[in-house]
């Protein structure tokens, strides 16, 4: 069976900074795969690379057997991505920046209507459709990037953080959406967290990254256990990473302000 991911030799550099150092692994169809690592371990790099944000500069990507260097915009046609950023129009209501995301993935034009419909049912928003999507709450925003990412029925779900400064309901209530559309539609997932407990109960495998290399990889519970007896993923974290986080990648600290700006607009 052809991989959903498979990553072989990646190298990307800042300048002198190397941000991701000789990558390889492999996500099967199917999985949902969280890709973990403190701040600058390469995640977001990596995620940009394989959805085509960034060009190739080493190694070689391929989503379901298609080049993201030869093949761009047939690899995009297959993805989902929720950024850390907010990614809404806050002066279009919920249901034209989902139609906007519909047009944006060329979705039929007879079909375009019902694939609306059908992901704000999914995420739970049809009865707030109408409204601003400035109004919504930070959960809200979370499943109507959801319901935007699922409108062309991606074959690949990259979430990048997609809980960052929600609260313990909001949380669960993204996750939930996603295992049922992974559920449903055989939808592989990749995705970043810092929430160890998020990675441990919904990820079938991880990748630990630090400092652009592929640090530990395997199912939570064979990671933990690895680790010693009544281990948690996050003391395998820590063991693979140290106490000390890295300044970021390229664009630390305004991508930390940018993340914080997110966090207190969903807060």
């Amino acid at each position: 069976m052809t991989a959903a991911i498979d990553i072989r030799a990646l190298g990307y550099s800042f300048g002198s900074h190397v941000a991701v150092d000789d990558l390889t692994l492999e996500v099967e169809a199917g999985e949902c795969f969280g890709l973990l690592g403190p701040n600058g371990a390469g995640k977001t790099t990596t995620i940009r690379l394989l959805n085509t944000l960034l060009p190739l500069q080493s190694g070689e990507v391929e989503i379901f057997g298609r080049s993201v260097r030869t093949d761009a915009m047939l690899v995009r046609r297959l993805l989902g991505y929720v950024p850390q950023q907010l990614s809404i129009e806050g002066a279009l209501t919920g249901r034209e920046n989902v139609e906007w995301f519909a047009r944006l993935f060329d979705v039929p034009r007879r079909e375009r209507s019902a694939r609306v419909d059908e992901v704000l049912e999914m995420v739970d928003l049809r009865a707030d459709e109408s409204r601003l999507a400035s109004t919504y709450s930070g959960g809200m925003v979370r499943r109507l990037e959801l319901a935007q990412a699922l409108v062309n029925r991606p074959a690949l779900l990259v979430l990048d953080e997609p809980t960052v400064g929600l609260d313990p309901v909001a949380r669960d209530s993204v996750w939930q959406r996603v295992a049922q559309m992974q559920r449903d539609h055989g939808m592989t997932v990749l995705l970043t967290t810092h929430y160890m407990e998020e990675a441990d109960e919904l990820c079938d495998r991880v990748a630990l990254m630090h400092r652009g290399r592929l640090r530990a990889l395997g199912s939570p519970t064979e990671l933990k256990a690895a680790a010693g007896t009544g281990a948690s993923l996050e003391d395998v974290f820590r063991h693979h990473t140290g106490e000390a986080l890295d300044d970021g990648e390229k664009g630390g600290l305004s991508s930390v302000r940018a993340t914080r700006r997110t966090a207190r607009r969903l807060g």
